[in-house]
C-alpha cells in the first residue's frame, strides 16, 4: 500500500505556475504600485453593454441556453465577420460561444490533441496556450520568431523542420501578445498551405484583432481558409469591448470541430451566462464608436511608451502594429523575472517577465500600455530610471 496516498494527475503537475501571476500576487500586497503587468485596459465596460446585461436579467435570461450559445449572439458574430472581413459564416455550423477566449482555446485543443501529440507554437506567445496543451497531455514545441530590422518574421524553415509524426497543429497569435506583431496575409497563406500539406490543424488566436493601428481590423485567417479547412479561430469580447471580467468569447471552425466543441461545452460550463451573451449582442451592434476611441487612445499611449523606451541606452523594441503591449529587449538581461521583481520592489512598477512567454522571450519584458496616462507616464519614467541604474 502506498502510505503517501493518491497523487494528482501527471498532466496537472506538469503545468507550471504563471510567472506573470507570481509577480502580480506580490504587487497585490503592496501600496502605490503602477500596474502595467496585466493585459487589460483600465477603461470601464461601456454603459450600453452593462445596461444590456441588466435588461437581460430583468427579461428572464437567467435560465439554461443552448450549449453553442444563444442564436442571436451567434448571428451577431456572423454578421460582424461579414461586415469586417467580407466572409460568410453559418451561425449554426461554424460558431460556438464560450465562457472566455481561454475556454474556447481549451475546448478547441481538447478536440484536436491526444496524449503524446505535439503542438507547434510561434513564440514568444501567451503562456496559457502551452499550459492548455499540457493539460491535454500533449507537448508544446516553441518556434521563436526572428527579428529582421524593425519587424518580427516567422522562421518557416524552423517550423517545417519541427513537424514530426506526433505533430497535430500549429498555433499563432495575431495581433500578438506580447509582441504586437500582426500576421500579414502572406504569412497566413504560408501557414495555411503548410498545414494543408502536412495534414495539420491551424489555430489562430485573434483576440486582439480590433486593436489594430493600420485599419479597423487586423487580417483574419478566415479570409483565406475555406469553411471546411482544419482551421480554428479563438476570439473574445474582453479586449475590444473592455469586458475582461465578463468571461465571454467564441470560436470559429469547420462544422465537425464546432459541433464537438459545443458538445464539450456542456461538460465544462454548460454555456456562457445568458445575460452576458445578450450583452455581447449589444457590444457587437453598438460598440464601434467606443472601439475607435479606445484604439486612438492606445495609439497615443503606444507612441509615448515606445518613444520613452527608445531613449534608454541598450533597449530595443519594434513599434507594435496591434494589441497593447511593448516587448523591449534589454541588452545583457539574462533573468527577466528577477529584473521585474526588483523593478516592483524598488520602483513599484509591475510589468511581466519575458521568460513567461516561451522560447525567445528571455532577455525581454512585457509592458502593457493600456492604462491611463496618469499611470503610464510615471511608470515609464520609473522604468527608465531603473534600467539606467543597472
Amino acid at each position: 500500500m502506498n502510505s503517501a496516498g493518491p497523487t494528482l494527475a501527471k498532466s496537472v503537475l506538469k503545468v507550471p505556475t504563471s510567472r506573470i501571476r507570481e509577480l502580480a500576487n506580490m504587487a497585490l500586497h503592496m501600496e502605490g504600485v503602477l500596474k502595467l503587468n496585466f493585459g487589460e485596459s483600465d477603461l470601464p465596460t461601456p454603459r450600453t453593454i452593462k445596461d444590456a446585461a441588466i435588461d437581460a436579467i430583468n427579461q428572464g435570461y437567467t435560465y439554461y441556453s443552448e450549449t453553442a450559445g444563444i442564436p442571436g449572439l451567434r448571428t451577431g458574430i456572423a454578421a460582424k465577420y461579414a461586415e469586417l472581413h467580407g466572409i460568410e459564416l453559418d451561425p449554426g455550423l461554424h460558431i460556438v460561444v464560450t465562457s472566455s477566449g481561454v475556454q474556447g482555446m481549451n475546448l478547441a485543443m481538447r478536440c484536436i490533441l491526444d496524449p503524446g501529440d505535439e503542438c507547434i507554437m510561434l513564440t514568444p506567445t501567451w503562456p496559457y496556450s502551452s499550459a492548455i496543451a499540457g493539460l491535454c497531455s500533449a507537448r508544446a514545441v516553441h518556434i521563436p520568431y526572428t527579428q529582421l530590422g524593425s519587424r518580427y518574421e516567422i522562421d518557416y524553415e524552423a517550423v517545417e523542420s519541427a513537424i514530426g509524426p506526433a505533430t497535430r497543429m500549429i498555433l499563432y497569435t495575431s495581433p500578438s501578445n506580447p509582441l504586437g506583431w500582426v500576421a500579414a496575409p502572406a504569412d497566413q497563406k504560408k501557414l495555411l498551405e503548410l498545414c494543408r500539406e502536412h495534414g495539420l490543424w491551424l489555430m489562430a488566436d485573434e483576440v486582439y484583432e480590433r486593436l489594430y493601428y493600420r485599419g479597423p481590423v487586423a487580417p483574419s485567417i478566415l479570409r483565406l481558409a475555406t469553411r471546411n479547412d482544419a482551421v480554428v479561430v479563438v476570439q473574445s469580447f474582453s479586449k475590444s469591448y473592455c469586458m475582461t471580467g465578463w468571461r465571454l468569447g467564441w470560436l470559429v471552425s469547420n462544422p465537425e470541430l464546432a459541433h464537438k466543441a459545443a458538445q464539450l461545452n456542456d461538460f465544462v460550463v454548460a454555456h456562457a451566462p445568458p445575460m452576458f451573451q445578450k450583452a455581447g449582442e449589444t457590444a457587437l451592434r453598438d460598440g464601434e464608436e467606443e472601439i475607435r476611441k479606445m484604439v486612438s487612445r492606445l495609439r497615443e499611449n503606444r507612441d509615448l511608451a515606445h518613444d520613452a523606451l527608445q531613449q534608454i541606452p541598450g533597449v530595443s523594441v519594434p513599434l507594435p502594429e496591434g494589441a497593447f503591449y511593448l516587448f523591449p529587449r534589454i541588452e545583457g538581461l539574462q533573468d527577466s523575472f528577477e529584473f521585474c521583481r526588483q523593478l516592483l520592489l524598488q520602483e513599484k512598477v509591475g510589468i511581466a517577465p519575458g521568460c513567461a512567454f516561451g522560447a525567445g522571450g528571455e532577455g525581454s519584458v512585457r509592458i502593457c500600455y493600456a492604462p491611463e496616462r496618469t499611470v503610464l507616464e510615471p511608470a515609464m519614467e520609473r522604468i527608465d530610471r531603473f534600467i539606467r541604474r543597472q
